[in-house]
């Protein structure tokens, strides 16, 4: 019982801790968006260097969806209703969810580290001895791209079709689907309610990732393991809450 207890008092000690850090980067935003160099150079690291696997990933999950969807679909003679499956199961649940898993495992993580990196060689132990705040600096511009690039790799991942396109490679190239049911299918079934929600859970688990990332980056212990611990912490927690928002928001959004 008193593992238990010590476990739970850790658990709730480390969330009031990253409570107090993100109320620290929500103060300095606004003093942030006054560089916006500094926000457009991580855009870079975050999302640019992130597109390539997004793109492939979204692509080969389409081809997939459209092989398991047809086998299902054409048992009840429904084949023509392909393209709303792939459409609707990209948009609405794996565009977002996989994209935010990608985004942790190659974003969150490089940013753990390099913060993490950062704290080892005394980088951040400098800037404040020279009245410079790495929270305004450092922190503050690398939370804001990751809000920024999640939304962004989402609508190429799901929005802009490439999961959609994947699904067409194979439904129609391949299983020899009618391209013109194809298409309308989904121009009949998708509106803009679904995109907006896809565009939500993405902005939702952008804000979750980013701030896991920073916060174990900037909380690593300034050698070796603690940078290996943090990258690691970064990629299992951020997982986690993806999948436990994913469940809240689907829940809150089909009430």
């Amino acid at each position: 019982m008193s593992g238990a207890v010590k476990v739970l008092t850790e658990f709730l000690s480390g969330l009031g801790r990253s409570v107090f850090f993100l109320l620290q980067i929500l103060r300095v935003i606004p003093a942030s968006l006054l560089r916006p160099q500094l926000i457009v150079r991580q855009l870079y690291m975050l999302g640019q260097l992130s597109m390539i696997i997004i793109v492939i990933s979204g692509i080969f999950i389409g081809m997939v969806l459209a092989l398991q969807g047809y086998r299902t679909l054409v048992r009840f003679g429904a084949s023509e209703s392909l393209g709303v499956f792939v459409a609707l199961t990209i948009i609405r649940e794996l565009g977002p969810v996989v994209t935010a898993l990608l985004f942790a495992g190659r974003a969150g993580s490089s940013l753990a580290a390099e913060l993490g990196l950062m704290k080892a060689t005394d980088q951040l132990s400098a800037m404040e001895m020279m009245a410079v705040d790495p929270i305004e600096r450092v922190i503050a511009p690398r939370f804001i791209a990751g809000l920024i690039a999640m939304p962004l790799l989402t609508m190429i991942f799901a929005v802009m079709s490439i999961g959609v396109a994947g699904g067409h490679a194979v439904g129609v190239e391949l299983l020899k689907v009618d391209a013109g049911s194809y298409w309308s299918a989904i121009r009949g079934s998708v509106d803009l309610g679904d995109i907006r929600d896809s565009l939500v859970k993405a902005s939702v688990f952008g804000f979750a990732v980013s701030w896991i990332a920073v916060y174990q980056g900037y909380t690593a212990a300034p050698n070796a393991e603690g940078v290996s611990r943090a990258t690691t912490s970064t990629v299992v927690v951020s997982s986690l809450a993806i999948l436990a928002l994913d469940f809240m928001l689907t829940a809150f959004m089909f009430n």
